[in-house]
């Protein structure tokens, strides 16, 4: 059997902070470093912080105010970006005379949130990613970054299929702790039929949520009578929040992740496996809980049948500092490893993408199924 893991950026729609149009690159920099949207973020993150607050001191309505303003939302409630939605009481005023003040003591006095602005995902790029998915025809997928379950089971009905791939038989997805829509979920075939899902959206350090998204335990009965469980993560990114503070969110998680594998394990379960976008390089300490600190997880990339193409990398152009998504295994799972691989087809490569052969239909880099390569593993089980 196959099993992928793929970030697929969002099927049909995607926060419009999140999309590279809104990127303001730097002369001469990495494409894949922008700014425009990463501020946006920030701002739209502390900014939530503090209006969730229970009581707004003057320090805090000052903050509220300028983060209002760096949003674009001094004159109105709707910006390029974002929105401020505001359904009772009021949180502000506007006078005539210009500027915001801030009229709300607290999050009692008024109900409301700050909401991102969504935009289409380009069509052919939604077909580019459903092509990547219909090659590698995986028995198990874990999906990263989908919108929601229903975006992923139209995905698969209508445009896996309409490709020439075959649809899935399973879809699952539970929606996570982000706000901007980016889940993970899992399709399998009907030979890897989900018996039982396990979230851990509400797991806690103190009262720290731990998660960004989720780590679901996908618990799966294989036709050949064998029990599977797939963990899929999606880790804190470094875009945004301070790179020590993102660095931190990752290693908390990275531990809790091993505690839910190491659970599992003294279950009796032997065939484990943790797949997706950890958000960081092998030999970083945020992920030292998974792959050092005395783990017996197993990469599929040191297995000597794993292709990566020649690049080590899984996402942008493809080098040793990008490799950030992964298939973890149980000894058991890596004992049945028989190929693995990376798939660049949907990514397009460097600035003219021709680092790599990419499918035909990809003319242009907004055509591109992700800017993170699929990566795979096939299992004797």
């Amino acid at each position: 059997m196959r099993v992928v893991a793929f970030n697929v950026e969002n099927l049909f729609e995607r926060a419009r902070a999140l999309n590279r149009d809104e990127w303001v690159d730097e002369p001469g920099s990495d494409p894949s470093r922008w700014s425009a949207g990463r501020a946006a973020l920030e701002g739209y993150s502390k900014l939530n912080a503090l209006l969730r607050k229970t009581t707004y001191d003057a320090a805090d309505k000052a903050a509220i105010v300028e983060h209002l303003k760096a949003l674009g939302l001094e004159r109105n409630d709707e910006s390029k970006l974002v929105v401020l939605r505001k359904n009772r009481g009021a949180l502000l005023k506007r006078p005539r005379s210009g500027g915001i003040e801030v009229v709300a003591n607290g999050r009692d006095d008024w109900i409301g949130w700050l909401e991102l602005k969504r935009e289409p995902v380009d069509e052919v790029a939604t077909r580019n990613t459903a092509r990547v998915l219909a090659a590698l025809d995986a028995d198990v997928v874990v999906v990263v970054e989908a919108e929601h379950r229903i975006s992923l089971c139209r995905f698969n009905e209508q445009v896996i299929e309409a490709v020439g791939g075959r649809p899935y038989d399973h879809v699952m997805l539970i929606d996570g702790n982000d706000e901007r829509g980016i889940d993970v979920g899992l399709m399998t075939r009907a030979g890897a039929a989900i018996d039982h899902v396990r979230s851990h959206v509400d797991d806690r350090e103190g009262k720290q949520t731990i998660f960004s998204r989720d780590c679901p335990e996908f618990h799966l009965r294989l036709a050949s009578g064998e029990r599977l469980v797939i963990l899929a993560n999606h880790l804190k990114s470094k875009g945004y929040g301070g790179a020590a503070q993102s660095a931190a969110r990752r290693e908390m998680q990275a531990r809790r992740i091993r505690g839910i594998y190491d659970g599992l394990r003294a279950d009796g379960i032997e065939h484990v496996a943790i797949a997706g976008d950890l958000n960081d390089t092998p030999d970083s300490k945020p992920l030292a809980p998974l792959l050092a600190d005395g783990s017996d997880l197993k990469d599929i990339s040191a297995h000597p049948s794993f292709d990566d193409g020649g690049r080590p990398g899984t996402y942008g152009n493809s080098t040793k500092s990008n490799k950030i998504d992964y298939i973890l295994l149980s000894p058991a799972l890596f004992a049945k490893v028989t190929a693995g691989g990376i798939d660049r087809r949907g990514v397009w490569g460097g600035r003219n993408g021709t680092l790599w052969p990419i499918f035909p239909e990809i003319t242009e880099a907004h055509e591109a199924a992700s800017d993170h390569a699929a990566i795979w593993a096939d299992l004797d089980i």
